[in-house]
């Protein structure tokens, strides 16, 4: 195989030809996971222990941050739900 430059390499399929984007998906993986009412159970609580939280003005920033990345994480949690449900 001849050596490749630049970023041209990421424009060719993969070897063995090209894949269904959903193979790799795992947002119908999550909507499966969270489906009935103790996934939305879970999902409010996760909402509720983070989206839904507010530290006050003397929190600190290691506080903050860690909250932040929580928050992060359930977001794209609710994202690849809703994404797997509109499939």
């Amino acid at each position: 195989m001849a050596e490749r430059a630049g970023w041209d390499w990421l424009d060719d399929p993969p070897p063995g030809g090209p894949r269904a984007p959903a193979a790799d998906d795992p947002a119908p993986s999550f909507a499966r996971c969270f489906a009935g009412t103790d996934g939305a159970r879970v999902l409010a609580v996760l909402r509720a222990m983070t989206l839904d939280r507010a530290l006050g003005p003397d929190a600190p920033e290691a506080t903050l941050r860690h909250l932040e990345g929580q928050r992060q994480l359930v977001a794209a949690i609710l994202a690849l739900v809703a994404r797997g449900r509109a499939a």
